[in-house]
């Protein structure tokens, strides 16, 4: 007895119709299918590539930034230096060292771990060009010489926080000593000057670590580097004037964030003319008020 087997089944399109549009009709059906595959798989290799480019955003993200002291390259004569991250990256923290590179804009800032004799030579040179700064004080500064901070003030300069006792502040992961040291020299300030210590943070010798610059955000702080700067606080070894000019002009550049120590002799004697040369090259001086600003608007 045979046992008829089951038939089997065609495909839509092979059940009926001659047999020429049997053939046409499958073609249309599998030309269908290929059209839709490729779609299918422009559309994965689509998601693949966001994908691929959302990982590598939240990986920079979460990168943990250096620890150790500040430190710049510069690949290109005139052109913005290479910091050792970059000035987004710092914005998260409410920190820069660079300024807007569209704009032939330096912004001048000077540390002043104790008082050498040169300041005031250095504030008049500022005066005579109207050029705003930026000084960055310690306690023993303040301390001892609070008719320079005064002066400081009364011309229009920002006085920011050098911390009280210039500490490496990397060391210091704690938020109770990290907010000590700041407050104690906010404190200092407002009993000489009578003012509150505009919110600006540069940490000692460059030296910082990203815990250092979240608790410096979490205390209302911009912490502030620097795009140029040369060797200037040796006393013992101050460069000569054509040494620092070989350093400070070819280096000089859009949006420049300049660090100059107001210990030093060689600073207070080419300052003006170093401002006088910068000038003929086309630039300005900005605030580091400004500076934020427009960084925050741009962000």
């Amino acid at each position: 007895m045979v046992t008829k087997g089951r038939k089997k089944k065609l495909p839509p399109c092979l059940r009926r119709g001659h047999t020429g549009t049997r053939r046409r009709i499958c073609l249309t059906e599998v030309s269908g299918m290929n059209h839709k595959l490729r779609w299918l798989l422009v559309i994965l290799l689509l998601l693949l590539l966001i994908g691929a480019v959302l990982l590598g955003c939240f990986r920079q993200k979460d990168e943990a930034l250096p620890t150790g002291s500040w430190g710049l390259s510069f690949p290109t004569e005139g052109q913005p230096s290479v910091g050792n991250t970059s000035n987004d990256r710092l914005l998260e923290y409410n920190a820069a060292y660079l300024g807007d590179t569209s704009k032939k804009v330096i912004y001048l800032t000077f540390d002043a771990g104790y008082e050498n004799g040169c300041t005031e030579k250095i504030l008049d040179t500022l005066k005579a060009h109207n050029a705003p700064a930026a000084f960055f004080l310690v306690g023993n500064y303040i301390e001892k010489n609070p008719e320079l901070v005064k002066r400081m003030i009364e011309d229009g300069h920002i006085v920011g926080n050098h911390t009280y006792h210039h500490w490496d502040m990397s060391k210091i992961s704690d938020e109770a000593t990290f907010r000590s040291e700041l407050e104690s020299l906010e404190d200092l300030y407002t009993q000489v000057t009578g003012k509150s210590m505009e919110k600006y943070y540069r940490p000692p010798q460059g030296i910082y670590s990203e815990e250092n610059l979240k608790m410096a955000k979490d205390m209302g702080y911009h912490t502030v580097f620097w795009s140029l700067a040369y060797v200037d606080w040796l006393n013992d070894d101050q460069p000569t004037k054509e040494q620092a000019f070989a350093k400070l002009l070819p280096r000089i550049h859009d949006g420049a964030v300049a660090l100059l120590h107001s210990t030093s002799q060689t600073n207070a004697e080419i300052l003006d003319e170093l401002l006088t040369k910068w000038e003929a090259m086309g630039y300005t001086f900005g605030t580091i008020d400004e500076l934020f600003a427009q960084q925050e608007k741009t962000s």
